[in-house]
């Protein structure tokens, strides 16, 4: 096993008894820095920070309680990114050449952002050092594999229950362009449509909206890699991305929750407390 890699891949948290169709992922929270890690990068450990959707879990943690599952990755996503696919690999990364069948072409690689970031989500480079390829084998073998594999089985075993089954795919973003009365709260994301029944965007906006958040959908974030992969709405599998506004509950600089945390933890508990108990027959 590689002696870097976190030894829990995630955190389930499952309900006593599951009451709905909803599944919760947050694979973006995680912040179990491996040591040796921090001090081979260029970064310090605050900056490799910069990339997680810190304390999102913590935000949805009431989803168990009200009848849902709780996945969260326990691995940062500057060590190995659970929301692209498997293999996205940046070859210049990497000190040989890379297998074949590597996508090694995607926009998100060309950013910098595949599985194996080459920067941070701020733009600073993350290695001193170009890698070998056994290390993002072994990162996708023993983080993301055993994550996406337990997410595969709670939307399988939740359809099976339910006869549909619906993932929320937790995230957070930073501030949006624009004035700040018109940033949105929250950003949907159900890939314009196709990944998630219009229906259901609908009741997790309204009951957003109720709480008086401003919802925007789709722009600039329709979904990556989960919502799109997982959202088959023709096989009543849906999936539906949410990006929570960090300045609601956090200081961006220093990584740290401010007074506003308790305020939208208990919102969110009260949208998850709704959601968990309307109808979803529709799915």
């Amino acid at each position: 096993m590689d002696q870097l890699a976190p030894l829990t891949a995630f955190d389930l948290t499952r309900p006593a008894e599951q009451r709905c169709p909803l599944v919760f992922a947050s694979p973006h929270s995680g912040r179990d820095y491996p040591l040796e890690f921090v001090t081979a990068s260029r970064l310090d450990a605050q900056a490799l920070r910069r990339s997680e959707d810190a304390f999102v879990d913590d935000l949805f943690a009431a989803a168990p309680k009200l009848g849902a599952p709780l996945l969260a990755a326990r691995f940062p996503r500057a060590w190995c990114d659970a929301n692209r696919e498997a293999w996205e690999l940046d070859p210049g990364m990497f000190d040989g050449p890379l297998p074949a069948w590597v996508n090694s072409g995607s926009p998100r690689v060309g950013a910098g952002l595949g599985t194996l970031a080459r920067v941070v989500a701020s733009g600073e480079p993350i290695y001193r050092r170009r890698l070998a390829f056994s290390e993002a084998e072994a990162r996708v073998r023993h983080c993301w594999e055993p994550f996406h594999a337990t997410l595969s089985e709670l939307l399988e075993e939740t359809r099976g229950r339910f006869g549909a089954c619906l993932l929320i795919d937790c995230h957070s973003m930073p501030a949006q362009p624009g004035p700040a009365h018109e940033q949105p709260h929250f950003i949907l994301g159900d890939a314009h449509g196709t990944a998630c029944a219009p229906r259901a965007t609908r009741a997790i906006e309204a009951a957003l909206q109720r709480m008086g958040y401003r919802v925007r959908r789709n722009d600039p974030y329709a979904g990556g890699y989960i919502t799109r992969h997982y959202g088959r709405p023709r096989e009543r599998q849906h999936a539906i991305q949410i990006e929570i506004a960090r300045g609601l509950y956090m200081d961006e600089a220093r990584i740290e929750r401010h007074v506003g945390f308790d305020r939208l933890r208990a919102d969110l508990g009260a949208v998850i407390a709704t959601l968990a108990e309307a109808d979803w027959s529709f799915l």
